[in-house]
């Protein structure tokens, strides 16, 4: 298994339509203004968070319980930034639509600009033949608010190919985050 490059994302993103929308390079500033990078890397793709954010909150001192999840523990904001109270976390979703090929896992980490802040990008991998938009979680770990900017990059993407092709994909067995848009809370 080796990771892919980014001659090989290119054109799985313009041929199979991998990643979309796509950004072939890095893009660093935006009208003349520094932004969090994003685009294709040497060996990943950096993400950017959508402007759409479920804040995590605790003012219905419901339980967390992802097999009974309380759909009220969030409140909705759509905003060009996210404040994430301290010691908590916000749901999002990548800008970006993915569909995965049959024979690539794709695992996520988050980018060092954040995580030098306190601030924790998770998501689990992109398993063979999945599709759907992203949902990112960011846990702040810190005792003061934490900042999310939404349409910069937030986390890169890096594709393993598979030494064979695995005998039954995410698709194959109807995951049940297929085809998610959205900002996706947890289903059981």
């Amino acid at each position: 298994m080796g990771i892919k490059s980014d001659t090989w994302i290119r054109k799985a993103a313009l041929e199979q339509d991998m990643i979309a929308p796509f950004e072939p390079g890095q893009v660093r500033s935006r009208d003349g203004e520094r932004i969090v990078s994003f685009g294709t890397s040497s060996y990943g793709y950096d993400v950017r968070c959508a402007n759409e954010f479920k804040i995590f909150t605790n003012i219905n001192s419901s339980m967390v319980d992802p097999k009974d999840f309380d759909h009220q523990s969030f409140v909705d904001v759509v905003s060009d930034v996210c404040i994430i109270p301290p010691n908590s976390f916000a749901l999002a979703r990548t800008v970006e639509y993915f569909k995965i090929p049959r024979d690539v896992l794709t695992i996520c980490l988050g980018k060092s600009t954040y995580a030098r802040c306190g601030i924790i990008v998770n998501v689990t991998p992109l398993e063979p033949e999945w599709e759907g938009h992203v949902t990112l979680e960011f846990s702040n770990t810190t005792p003061l608010p934490a900042k999310i900017y939404a349409n910069e990059g937030v986390a890169q993407m890096l594709f393993l190919g598979a030494d064979e092709v695995c005998e039954t994909s995410y698709k194959d067995r109807n995951g049940k985050y297929m085809g998610q848009t959205g900002v996706v809370v947890p289903r059981t």
